[in-house]
């Protein structure tokens, strides 16, 4: 009995201490009642839906016969839109400072706005990814066929998720672009954040490990590795000692350039167009078109008799 009493005990001073205000307060975002917050599992259903209707018949379950494909496509948008417009609603009321001076229908109807402007983006958004395809497929001798490289490269799918994410951020819609960029991140292990703009003719070879960060401008027909970085090499910080956001601190890798396996780009510096940077080497300086940068090839004769391991 005292056992059963202390079992009890235990679990009701773990309810209090987790439902106390001040511990709430540092891990909680301030929720004003009434208001939705963003769905993890509406927006996965989401990117679902909009794989889907960019390439029909890949993802989900729609039928590729030629009399069907509109009315298919046709009910896909009307979901998309009515989840999308939910989602981006929650995400303006998650970001809003002053809850209650703003008019809810007047920020409904901003959301569907928002949510059919994306809509309208949607065939770039496949031309875009096409190109994507067809980079991938043409880089790699592996691929037997574009429909391979839809169904199996992962590459694909973190491009479509940031590409949509990306269209997302151009339009202003809080939180949710994040989001659905660190879902392609969880499922392929390819980190791209919405904000890094990315041309078309964009592939990732293998792709575990490649981390693009927030103010990136990638060219066309760039081909990166597994595991490149293309990332910041220093944090600017305000008279507070913050980081200061926003300011331009990642690469720009122009066109026709190739960065092979686990080379690190630190800085707002220039990859120059048709440049190769080769695996495993670290660069913190700008380089100009036609560089070829690779490690320093060590002699043979460095490593006679276990010298230099």
């Amino acid at each position: 009995m005292n056992s059963e009493k202390n079992i009890e005990h235990k679990m009701r001073s773990a309810v209090e201490q987790l439902s106390d205000s001040g511990s709430l307060n540092m891990v909680c975002h301030e929720h004003h009642i009434g208001e939705p917050l963003p769905s993890i599992d509406a927006l996965k259903k989401m990117v679902g839906i909009i794989r889907e209707i960019i390439f029909p018949g890949y993802f989900g379950n729609t039928s590729l016969r030629e009399n069907t494909i509109k009315h298919y496509i046709g009910v896909y948008i009307d979901e998309l839109f009515e989840i999308l417009s939910e989602q981006i609603l929650a995400g303006l009321c998650f970001t809003c400072q002053n809850p209650e001076i703003v008019d809810m229908q007047e920020r409904s109807k901003y959301a569907q706005n928002l949510a059919s402007d994306f809509i309208s983006f949607l065939p770039e958004i496949r031309r875009l990814l096409i190109t994507d395809v067809e980079a991938a497929y043409l880089g790699d001798p592996a691929a037997n066929s574009m429909s391979e490289v839809i169904y199996c490269y992962p590459t694909i799918r973190a491009i479509i998720n940031h590409r949509v994410a990306h269209q997302l951020l151009k339009l202003d819609v809080p939180i949710i672009p994040r989001i659905i960029s660190e879902m392609g991140h969880s499922e392929t292990g390819i980190d791209i954040h919405p904000g890094a703009q990315i041309g078309e003719g964009f592939t990732i070879d293998h792709g575990t490990g490649v981390v693009i960060g927030a103010t990136c401008i990638i060219g066309n027909n760039v081909k990166l590795y597994q595991g490149v970085t293309l990332g910041a090499k220093s944090f600017p910080l305000d008279k507070d000692g913050n980081p200061i956001k926003g300011i331009p601190r990642h690469p720009i890798v122009e066109d026709n350039v190739i960065i092979y396996a686990q080379a690190t780009i630190l800085g707002r510096i220039r990859i120059g167009a048709n440049s190769v940077i080769g695996g495993n080497v670290w660069v913190t300086n700008s380089l100009p078109p036609y560089t070829k940068l690779v490690q320093f090839k060590a002699k043979e004769a460095d490593f006679n008799d276990g010298a230099g391991i």
